[in-house]
């Protein structure tokens, strides 16, 4: 779902060498479909994450891993996930994408009605390239601010119209994974569980989940992603099922499903 218009360290380590440490992410090998080998960075496991797609703000003492819209600038010093909507239009921006916007048999404009986002139309080679080549320019601004990997939504649109495929979904996120391959960025599988097995397929590097304890499905991203998986909550019951069961393993955060900002009523964060 897109939300931007909504949702243990041992002894004393010298501070300078725990930012340092705090800092360090692994390095990961992954090849485009051309065969190509690129090395990206992954964010730190079990690092200290902030959802901040709605609103930037300073993030809290601690944290080393920070998600932020396309349109804003990355954290200085963390490392920084580029969020883009890359499967359905943003609300009022459907002129934008003309003929690219999915279409029902009436001719019909279909809707993710949850969002109020238009669908885009990856069912053919040549519009998933039209489509790539728009949302790869936001990638590309992505490598250029200085963010180290992009985190690319709506991968399950598959999911809300059975005019879309799970195969065109995977075909359309590889041209995205490859993009962001060739400039430096890792790429996240953005929730769809189902597709953890499959990166081979999708090329997609680590997982960006959303409410996999409510669903009781963070056990399906581990089985593809070992422990390169960030788990965001916006139920305190099931953020704290979720920190019994993964919290030494994952990156586990509660949101409000706002993602708002320290200071907004509704602000809510807290960590495992």
């Amino acid at each position: 779902m897109s939300l931007i218009n909504r949702v243990r360290s041992h002894g004393r380590v010298p501070v300078a060498a725990a930012v340092a440490a705090a800092l360090i992410t692994p390095l990961f090998l992954t090849s485009t479909a051309d065969g190509a080998v690129q090395a990206v960075s992954l964010p730190p496991t079990h690092g200290n994450f902030d959802y901040q797609i709605g609103q930037p703000y300073t993030p809290p003492t601690g944290v080393q891993v920070v998600s932020r819209d396309h349109t804003a600038s990355p954290a200085a010093g963390l490392y920084n996930i580029c969020y883009v909507n890359a499967f359905q239009a943003q609300p009022g921006a459907e002129s934008e994408w003309g003929d690219l916007l999915l279409r029902d048999a009436a001719g019909d404009i279909v809707y993710d009605e949850g969002w109020g986002e238009a669908i885009l139309d990856i069912r053919t080679d040549t519009k998933r390239q039209r489509i790539a080549a728009k949302v790869n320019t936001w990638i590309d601004t992505c490598a250029t601010k200085g963010f180290k990997a992009v985190e690319p939504d709506n991968l399950d649109t598959f999911t809300r119209t059975d005019l879309i495929s799970e195969s065109n979904a995977k075909t359309f996120v590889r041209l995205l994974a490859d993009h962001a391959h060739q400039k430096g960025l890792a790429i996240a599988q953005k929730n769809t569980s189902d597709f953890s097995l499959a990166r081979d397929e999708t090329g997609l590097d680590f997982a960006v989940a959303e409410e996999c304890g409510e669903w009781d499905e963070c056990g399906d991203y581990t089985e593809g992603f070992g422990d390169n998986v960030i788990v965001i909550e916006y139920q305190e019951k099931a953020f704290k099922a979720t920190c019994a069961a993964f919290g030494s393993r994952l990156s586990v955060v509660l949101r409000d499903v706002d993602v708002s900002a320290p200071g907004d009523s509704g602000y809510v964060r807290k960590t495992c």
